[in-house]
């Protein structure tokens, strides 16, 4: 540890507890299972939390993360990483002003066929639980809220799910890590009576997302104002992710 942070003017710590005694907030890019444990600790010290998705391994370990950091109070912000470039606000924007009869999705990569990616995390849980819940996010709030969510397919191969929104919309997301593209496909189709919306993530530069993710945590942390999208969007993506679960198992 002591080598990466040298060349960056970074302290160290010998012990997860230390570091929570040197800072204010804590930035998390660990496995789910790692970060459901983590930060709860980080929130029962009241450190600030910038939490990746899934929030935890499960729906449990997810509600107890949520409740911890809501129990002290702390600001708890949810890296969904295209929700903070200006063209996903731009879409989510319009899509409000619609009304959608339904839609169709997809989050397509190869990332899982090898490299940095390829973690052991999602070589075992597969598409559903890492790029699922970037699409629910989007399906949720530009179709309207869901109502219920199913799947069929294999997770670590390519899985389609279909949502009912609560507004009688349909919407249906295809997932898939393990297929050889060039580049990735995220892209959400709206369709209803003035027409078609469509979000294509190709068209935009993610380096954008992160400078944006950044500041916005920082204002929250000092004003101390709830950030969104938060912990409890982070909960509410893995309820939705518990009723496919056992279908796609």
């Amino acid at each position: 540890a002591a080598a990466v942070a040298a060349p960056h003017g970074a302290a160290t710590a010998a012990s997860f507890d230390e570091l929570l005694d040197r800072c204010e907030a804590v930035a998390f890019a660990v496995p789910p299972a790692v970060q459901a444990e983590l930060a709860v600790r980080a929130a029962r010290a009241g450190r600030a939390l910038l939490l990746e998705k899934p929030l935890g391994p499960d729906l449990a370990s997810a509600r107890a993360l949520a409740d911890a950091a809501e129990s002290a109070g702390t600001v708890a912000q949810l890296v969904l990483s295209k929700r903070y470039h200006p063209v996903t606000r731009e879409f989510l924007a319009r899509a409000r002003e619609s009304t959608v009869t339904g839609a169709r999705s997809c989050y397509l990569h190869g990332a899982f066929l090898g490299g940095e990616m390829a973690t052991g995390w999602r070589l075992e849980h597969g598409a559903l639980l890492d790029l699922g819940p970037h699409l629910l996010d989007l399906l949720d709030l530009a179709v309207g809220p869901i109502a219920s969510v199913r799947g069929t397919g294999d997770p670590r191969r390519w899985i389609e799910l279909t949502c009912e929104h609560e507004n009688g919309a349909v919407s249906q997301a295809s997932l898939s890590g393990a297929i050889r593209l060039a580049r990735a496909h995220t892209r959400v189709e709206l369709y209803g009576e003035e027409g078609e919306l469509v979000y294509d993530a190709e068209e935009f530069d993610h380096e954008e997302c992160w400078p944006v993710l950044r500041r916005e945590f920082a204002e929250a942390v000092r004003g101390r104002r709830a950030p969104d999208p938060d912990v409890r969007r982070g909960l509410r993506l893995q309820e939705l992710l518990a009723q496919v679960r056992p279908a796609a198992a």
